[in-house]
């Protein structure tokens, strides 16, 4: 009886060993999580450098940015790809304009009553073997420095004035005006005011800057500088109208100042191409026929947003401060990630793709930052 006993529980056995499906395969490991980085590591400042660069070309409008720290820095490293970089950038207003496509090495922040700043977040795409480097997308939030902080430290300084008052529209046309009559071999239009500020000198004292564009039009033409035309801007001028008491004491002496100075001719336009720095993007096959999840992109995604001054209320005390520079940047939301086809940017018959993680956050930020300031924002 116990032979046979033993007899069936082995012959159980072998079926059970012999019917019994396979383990279920074990799940896919989640991507490898974003690294923090330094911000005042070299590797780190040089990727910021490239990405604030593409941003700037991508431009059309608006002036050039320029770094004035590392506010937080991720990589995600992925094998033959390379690397993949989540920036947050603190930034400063220039005062060169986009269009003049200046190196930023040569173009200033603006003087401290003038300040434009903010908080730009970019991904950027970096494989050095390849020689790739490239901007998927980016999103930046500027201000201007409250009127009551300029007038806190310098109460004389100038500060900024609506961009459509009449004084401001005065003050370009008349200082425009000035230019053109000095040189009359080519007359220029008004295109758009994009700076203006006030001040009381000996009276009202308007400052201004402003693109223009070649006219049709001869000197004789007192309506040149505002004659639409469908030239691109050429230049940008600084303008200043100075009003003070003339004879009668009821009116004004204008004295009128300007200088202009003249963009560089471009051969494409500004904003229209690829910006990957070591590819040529007139000769590089787009395809269009990625699925959502892989988008096939050439033009980083992204704007650039400028919000109104922000003041602080007087009774904030005790209360959540209000976030200074929102900026949201995901190309995906999935926390396993997405991915993203970069094939163009390889000129190989494989496809070539990015695994896209969503921006971090605060959490696990590197202990090394938001790095040093360049320069103290009021």
């Amino acid at each position: 009886m116990g032979v046979l006993r033993l007899l069936v529980l082995c012959t159980l056995a072998a079926c059970c060993v012999a019917r019994s499906p396979p383990a279920p395969p074990l799940p896919n490991a989640p991507f490898a999580p974003l690294r923090p980085l330094g911000c005042n590591d070299s590797e780190v400042l040089a990727v910021a450098g490239f990405a604030l660069q593409n941003i700037n070309r991508v431009q059309k409008d608006g002036y050039m940015l320029t770094l004035n720290r590392v506010h937080d820095a991720r990589v995600h490293r992925q094998e033959d790809m390379g690397s993949l970089f989540y920036l947050m950038l603190d930034v400063l207003e220039t005062g060169c304009h986009v269009l003049s496509r200046k190196a930023l090495k040569d173009c200033g922040p603006r003087i401290f009553y003038e300040t434009v700043h903010g908080q730009c977040k970019a991904m950027f795409h970096v494989n050095k073997p390849r020689r790739v480097l490239y901007l998927p997308a980016y999103n930046c939030t500027l201000r201007p420095v409250s009127k009551r902080k300029i007038h806190s430290m310098c109460p004389d300084c100038p500060h900024p004035v609506d961009l459509s008052a009449p004084s401001v529209l005065e003050a370009a046309t008349e200082s425009l005006a000035k230019f053109n009559s000095e040189n009359p071999s080519k007359q220029y239009a008004l295109v758009k005011v994009t700076k203006a500020t006030t001040q009381w000198v000996v009276g009202p004292s308007y400052f201004v800057e402003y693109l223009i564009k070649e006219s049709p039009c001869t000197q004789s033409q007192d309506s040149c500088s505002l004659q639409a035309s469908d030239s691109e801007p050429v230049g940008l001028c600084q303008g200043s109208l100075i009003k003070s008491p003339g004879v009668p004491p009821q009116r004004f002496k204008k004295t009128v100042t300007v200088s202009c100075e003249f963009f560089e001719s471009q051969d494409q336009v500004p904003g229209g191409e690829n910006p990957a720095d070591t590819q040529d993007a007139k000769k590089l096959p787009q395809k269009n026929t990625a699925p959502t999840s892989s988008p096939s992109i050439t033009a980083p995604r992204g704007s650039i947003q400028h919000l109104p001054e922000q003041e602080e209320p007087e009774d904030s005390k005790g209360k959540s401060p209000e976030e200074p520079f929102p900026v949201q940047l995901d190309l995906t939301t999935n926390p396993q990630g997405d991915t993203l086809d970069v094939s163009f940017l390889y000129l190989e018959p494989e496809e070539k793709k990015l695994v896209v993680l969503p921006f971090p956050g605060k959490e696990q930020r590197s202990p090394e930052c938001p790095g040093p300031e360049k320069q103290r924002t009021p």
